[in-house]
């Protein structure tokens, strides 16, 4: 990615659930589009029986796709919401399979001009959120973490959405974003979108924030989330929680960019919500190098 921009077709559900587990596809908003898609691209030249077979493989795939990457609430919440469309609908007589088929990837399509209009509303409402606790007129220097960019969502991004705004308006001096190891997601996805819009930005070690809080006057932290419980709770990259509790330390003022499809209302609090468990070549090696001392394998649960 750092080097060069390619597109991978996906041509159905086996090969958008690889890409998400994978992680060729990632960020929330993004997973569930790309995972529905999938979907939409594969039914489109499909035909079906009854209604009944229509509503059974939809409700299948659907959830298999969930399964790819659970952290993520965007794509069961998306899952929920189209097996329950596609329900009513099954329940109405006078609407074929075919009309079924035909508004449920409508549906799916309209999910990228929802995404793309959503991150617009966030980075409108986060910059002024942000700039109505600063001088007037004053440049802001900010840090992200991981990547919550147009490489994350259909478009603008969430947390980068806020960042891009307040760039649009002229008051972004500086924006430092973390590598976030072990995917390194900052350093691979974030960074390139800073240079790829020309935003003023430097790359920084995750091990870094703490020195960066003390000696540069960092005015907010804008981070992104994978699910958000109805408490508030919010589960994102890991690395996300020390940074808020040296934010916290240094005073500086922490926010959660995210819109509604990541919030989880059935999730009573933080500690409830399923936390994915990567491979640990992800943190022992660098593509196929390895960089950690090899040892015996004993999984932690954290």
């Amino acid at each position: 990615m750092n080097e060069d921009a390619r597109y991978i077709s996906i041509a159905g559900v086996e090969d958008g659930w690889k890409v998400i587990s994978k992680m060729q596809v990632r960020g929330a908003p993004a997973i569930a589009i790309v995972g529905c898609l999938s979907l939409a691209v594969e039914i489109y030249n499909e035909t079906f029986i009854t209604k009944q077979m229509f509503k059974q493989e939809i409700e299948g795939k659907l959830n298999y796709l969930v399964s790819a990457r659970p952290t993520a609430v965007n794509m069961k919440l998306a899952a929920d919401d189209l097996i329950g469309m596609v329900n009513d609908w099954v329940e109405k007589s006078v609407i074929s399979v075919t009309e079924i088929k035909e508004r449920f990837i409508h549906e799916i399509e309209a999910m990228l001009e929802k995404d793309i209009s959503n991150n617009m509303a966030i980075g409108t409402f986060g910059a002024e959120r942000i700039l109505k606790d600063v001088p007037s007129g004053s440049s802001l220097q900010l840090l992200t973490h991981c990547n919550t960019g147009s490489l994350a969502t259909a478009g603008y991004g969430t947390a980068l959405g806020v960042i891009r705004k307040i760039f649009d308006q002229n008051r972004l001096e500086h924006v430092f974003c973390t590598e976030t190891r072990p995917y390194n997601q900052g350093a691979r996805l974030t960074a390139y979108e800073f240079v790829h819009d020309k935003i003023p930005a430097t790359l920084v070690l995750d091990s870094m924030v703490a020195s960066l809080f003390k000696s540069r006057k960092i005015a907010a932290v804008v981070v992104g989330a994978d699910r958000v419980a109805s408490n508030g709770d919010t589960a994102n990259k890991i690395g996300t929680y020390q940074i808020a509790v040296v934010a916290k330390h240094h005073a500086v003022p922490f926010y959660v960019a995210a819109p509604s499809t990541s919030i989880d209302f059935e999730i009573s609090e933080g500690d409830r919500i399923e936390i994915e468990q990567r491979p640990d070549r992800e943190m022992t090696h660098i593509g196929e190098h390895r960089i950690a001392a090899p040892g015996r394998q004993r999984p932690v649960t954290i």
